[in-house]
């Protein structure tokens, strides 16, 4: 994956409106779920991508210090040159040091000092040609960390919107079957288990407030069957006291 790829993909998922795709989706969690993978692989992209930036970066960045390092030890073989072809022509200068060789021995120093001088123009040249590149692959590895931030952070963001609508989903269901449980118990319904129990204990209530009163219109006749014999009795009783004195 190219790293305008990257960041094309990191900026889009980062500024990603999670509550309006949330909105616009007819299964949220399964939408969710959905994003979650994405967003896990596209990390997993995403920090691939900045670990290798980061990493051609770096070697970047030593290159342009062995240039700059190198620039300087060449400026330092070049002065150490030329001061010795400075010496070298001052002690020929006399008459008691001059020698055949010498003016030639400082030239063949001076030439040297040019070598190195063209060495250390050669390598601050590589070093100012990397700086610009170093400069543009530092903004770079920067967006990339911040998208790659910001993306960690949508992921969280995810998961917790996940779990808190996979909790009010069951919470939703938690109430419904405690409300299907109400409605099957429900008194006012006449085809309930609890409607007709009640209307078998009243017919057993109206059973047995029968049953108690045919037993009281019964024992209310047995009482009156009694008087009717105690008035029998005492006819008889009567009868027979006036025949007893009618024969007297």
């Amino acid at each position: 994956m190219s790293k305008q790829t990257v960041l094309g993909r990191v900026a889009q998922l980062a500024k990603a409106n999670i509550n309006a795709l949330l909105d616009q989706a007819e299964d949220p969690q399964k939408m969710l779920d959905q994003l979650i993978r994405d967003y896990t692989n596209n990390i997993s992209e995403a920090e691939q991508a900045v670990a290798t930036t980061i990493g051609n970066l770096r070697m970047l960045e030593a290159d342009h210090r062995e240039d700059v390092d190198a620039a300087a030890e060449w400026g330092r073989k070049a002065l150490a040159a030329s001061r010795k072809a400075d010496e070298l022509r001052a002690a020929g200068s006399t008459a008691e040091l001059r020698a055949a060789g010498s003016a030639a021995e400082a030239d063949r120093f001076d030439h040297l000092a040019k070598v190195a001088l063209g060495r250390q123009l050669q390598s601050e040249r590589e070093a100012a040609t990397a700086e610009p590149m170093i400069t543009a692959q530092t903004e770079v590895v920067d967006r990339l960390k911040a998208g790659l931030e910001a993306m960690k952070g949508k992921l969280t963001e995810l998961t917790a919107k996940r779990d808190e609508l996979v909790a009010r989903v069951r919470s939703a269901e938690a109430r419904n079957r405690m409300l299907d449980a109400v409605q099957s118990v429900d008194v006012m319904d006449p085809t309930s288990e609890l409607s007709r129990f009640e209307d078998k204990v009243r017919r057993e209530e109206a059973r047995a407030l029968g049953r108690q009163e045919l037993a009281a219109s019964s024992l209310d006749a047995q009482f009156e069957a009694l008087d009717d014999l105690d008035r029998s009795a005492e006819i008889e009783a009567r009868l027979a006291a006036l025949k007893s004195g009618g024969a007297a």
